[in-house]
Formats: structure tokens, C-alpha cells, sequence
């Protein structure tokens, strides 16, 4: 059990407009950066393969491919740098952390996407355009 204090303290901090991701969700992670009086926002998209902490110390790791090489980083998740996280797929997982794909190397790498559940008496948009 966490210290009142501590807990009053962090609640103070914590972001409130964070979207709900998981491990395995492609996202891009926007990021602020500062050069000189310049501040501008660098964009780091990827995989997340694992999520630790909570609260304040909560952190996330990103993992993509550049040039042939897998680069991760790795974000506070409710630090004043991170301007914002769009998740642009979601992944099918069964673990908590996707180290396994350290090992892998292109389309191994694919993971399958999660579709959303429709409530009853909504069709998929496949079923309305017509796709069987």
C-alpha cells in the first residue's frame, strides 16, 4: 500500500487526457523537444512491448525498425515532454511484454489486429459495403 502523502502528491501530476493503449498497439508517440529558444515536436512511432509502473513512474516502451536496425525507447508515460500518443492500430497479444519480437525480422514481426465489439444491432462496415 503507497503512502497517503505520496499518493496526494502524484495525483497532482497525473495526466487526465492520455488514451487508453495496451501492449501491442501500434502508436506514435509525440514528443517535445527543445533547441536553443526553438520548441518543436518529434514524432517516434512504433510497437509498445511493455508497460511498468504505476502512477507517476508509470513507463512504456516503443520499439520500431530504422534502416534494418530495432531501435526502442522508452517514455515516461505522464511526463509535461510527451505532447501527446495516437494509437493508430491494436494488436492481438498474450503477454505483458513483447520481448520475443527483439528476435524476429520483418513480416514475423506483424502482430494480428484487434477488432472492436459492436454492440448488438450494429453490422460491421464490411457486412454494409457489401464484402463477404
Amino acid at each position: 500500500m503507497k503512502n497517503a502523502m505520496i499518493a496526494l502528491v502524484e495525483e497532482a501530476g497525473l495526466k487526465k487526457d492520455m488514451p487508453d493503449f495496451a501492449i501491442g498497439d501500434q502508436v506514435e508517440v509525440h514528443q517535445r523537444i527543445l533547441e536553443g529558444e526553438k520548441e518543436r515536436i518529434q514524432v517516434f512511432a512504433g510497437v509498445v512491448i511493455s508497460r511498468r509502473g504505476e502512477g507517476m513512474r508509470e513507463m512504456f516502451t516503443v520499439r520500431r525498425i530504422v534502416q534494418g536496425e530495432g531501435v526502442e525507447r522508452t517514455f515516461p508515460l505522464h511526463s509535461p515532454k510527451i505532447a501527446k500518443v495516437d494509437v493508430k492500430r491494436t494488436g492481438v497479444v498474450r503477454r505483458a511484454k513483447l520481448y520475443y519480437l527483439r528476435e524476429r525480422v520483418g513480416k514475423a514481426t506483424r502482430l494480428r489486429e484487434r477488432r472492436a465489439k459492436l454492440a448488438s444491432g450494429q453490422e460491421s462496415s464490411s457486412e454494409e459495403a457489401g464484402e463477404n
